[in-house]
């Protein structure tokens, strides 16, 4: 898997960020920033969901193999109008991948286009599939 987050300490801390985002923002069932991942022959394809993000307020960094993405919506309100009813969230939204040592984390590329963020990432040559040559029948292999 590329994409990893079998660490037990780590499912742990997710359940209760989980459990506290529930209470804090309700139990919508929606994530705060939805999220889609594709593996392909070459790259991992995420793509996030942030509608109505300003693009300047769009962050992608990579610190340990930990891909942060952050972003902020600000209310937009003017002086005259008074707000009776709120249900999109507001404020700073933070998601955390966490990927393996087989993606070239230097080689990653984002592109933010109509409220999808797209983050490409390259899956290292070492980890891409490959064809192995099988030898000639008679040929012992494991001779030394």
């Amino acid at each position: 898997m590329l994409l990893t987050s079998i660490d037990p300490f780590v499912q742990e801390f997710e359940r209760q960020f989980d459990r506290l985002a529930r209470r804090t923002w309700g139990d919508s069932g929606a994530a705060v920033m939805p999220m889609d991942g594709v593996r392909r022959k070459d790259d991992v394809l995420l793509k996030f969901d942030l509608p109505g993000i300003d693009p300047g307020s769009v962050e992608v960094t990579v610190d340990r193999g930990v891909l942060t993405v952050s972003a902020r919506r600000e209310e937009e309100r003017l002086d005259d109008e008074r707000q009776f009813l709120r249900e999109r969230p507001m404020g700073a939204f933070t998601r955390r991948v966490y990927l393996s040592e087989h993606l070239d984390a230097d080689g990653i590329e984002a592109a933010y286009d109509n409220g999808v963020l797209a983050v490409r990432i390259p899956v290292l040559e070492k980890a891409r599939p490959r064809k192995v040559e099988i030898q000639g029948a008679g040929r012992k292999v494991l001779e030394g």
